[in-house]
C-alpha cells in the first residue's frame, strides 16, 4: 500500500488558494472521494492516471495544514507503512517560482510548520515530497498571499502542466 497526501486546508474558503495546491493536484488525478471520519480525511482509491504498480490511497486531510499528520497517522499505523518508501506528501512552496515542481525523496522542514510537524511525529525526514511553486508577491503579507486564489490562467497551468509533472514524479516514486 502506498499513501499520497495532498496538503491543504479544509472548507470552501480555501478552495483554489495557493496554500491548497496539494489538494487541487490530487483532485485533478483521483476520483471517487469519500469521507472517512475515523481518520479525519477525504480518501480516494482510484488513481485516474495509474493502472499499474501497487494499491494507492490518496488523502486530503480534513484538519488544518499544520495538523495534517494527525489526520493520516491512523492510516500509516493501520497499514504499517514505512515512511521511507510508502508515503508521498504534495504541498505548496512559496519560495519556488509559480508552476515549478520539485521532487525529493527526503529533506529538512525548510521552515514550514506543517513539514516540521510531520517530521516530528514520524520521527524521520526520510519520506518523499513534491513541492509546487506558488510564487511570492512582496506586495502581500505571506499569509494573505498563500490564502489568495489562483487566477484563471494559473488554474489552467495547475490543471495541465503542473499536474502532468506531478504525475511523472509519482510514477518515479512508485517505481523507485
Amino acid at each position: 500500500m502506498k499513501l499520497i497526501i495532498g496538503l491543504g486546508n479544509p472548507g470552501p474558503r480555501y478552495h483554489h488558494t495557493r496554500h491548497n495546491v496539494g489538494y487541487q493536484i490530487v483532485e485533478n488525478m483521483f476520483t471517487d472521494w469519500r469521507e472517512d471520519l475515523k481518520v479525519k480525511s477525504l480518501i480516494s482509491k482510484n488513481p485516474t492516471f495509474l493502472t499499474i504498480i501497487s494499491p494507492i490511497l490518496c488523502v486530503q486531510p480534513q484538519t488544518y495544514m499544520n495538523l495534517s499528520w494527525d489526520a493520516v497517522a491512523t492510516l500509516v499505523s493501520f497499514y504499517k507503512l514505512d515512511p521511507r518508501k510508502d508515503i508521498l506528501v504534495i504541498s505548496d512552496d512559496i519560495d519556488m517560482e509559480f508552476g515549478k515542481v520539485r521532487y525529493r525523496s527526503e529533506g529538512s522542514h525548510g521552515g514550514q510548520n506543517w513539514l516540521r510537524d510531520i517530521i516530528a511525529k514520524l520521527g524521520t525526514s526520510e519520506f518523499a515530497r513534491i513541492k509546487i511553486g506558488v510564487g511570492r508577491d512582496d506586495r502581500y503579507e505571506v499569509s494573505d498571499w498563500v490564502l489568495s486564489r489562483f487566477t484563471e490562467s494559473e488554474k489552467e497551468i495547475i490543471a495541465t502542466e503542473v499536474t502532468t509533472k506531478v504525475e511523472e514524479y509519482i510514477i518515479k516514486w512508485l517505481c523507485d
